[in-house]
């Protein structure tokens, strides 16, 4: 359930900042972790939302946004799109759940991204979905920004490249 989830991420993150010295590990660490709920996930995903397939990096960002992240956080992130392109966006967190009972990043942790976790749920259920993306924080209230910004720039799509192969 979300609630013990939150309550038990901090242990998580407390006892990664333990094992490993430098935050950019614990940063990997938690990428890591975080894909291998995604491939997991988005089983559960799909099967409890019955949503149809997206037409558009733009209706994939919504439904991340909407249906995703209401589902398992409880909170629903707006979505801005950040390129001509139409392939970047930003999902804005004015409440980030995960951070609940964080008040801030000690002082020697700056460069940890305490919630990287959840960029390796995002990348790695796109991926399952054949879309491949980079998943980063670019804004983090925990870091004295205003607000929790993820980026997500898709960077192509896995199941037009094998299409196109055979």
């Amino acid at each position: 359930s979300r609630e013990l989830f939150v309550l038990t991420y901090g242990a998580l993150v407390a006892q990664l900042c333990k094992d490993y010295e430098k935050d950019e590990d614990v940063n990997t660490c938690l990428d890591r972790m975080g894909y291998g709920i995604g491939i997991r996930l988005i089983e559960d995903f799909l099967a409890r939302s019955a949503v149809k397939k997206c037409r558009s990096y733009s209706e994939t960002a919504d439904m991340i946004a909407q249906v995703a992240f209401k589902m398992y956080l409880g909170v629903t992130p707006s979505v801005s799109c950040s390129s001509a392109a139409g392939n970047e966006f930003s999902l804005i967190l004015d409440k980030n759940p995960l951070v609940d009972f964080v008040e801030e990043l000690p002082a020697e942790r700056a460069s940890l991204c305490y919630c990287n976790l959840l960029c390796g749920v995002i990348r790695g259920a796109l991926e399952m979905v054949h879309l491949s993306a980079e998943v980063t924080f670019l804004q983090d209230k925990l870091k004295g920004d205003a607000v929790t910004e993820i980026g997500i720039v898709f960077l192509k799509n896995t199941e037009d490249k094998k299409h196109k192969r055979n």
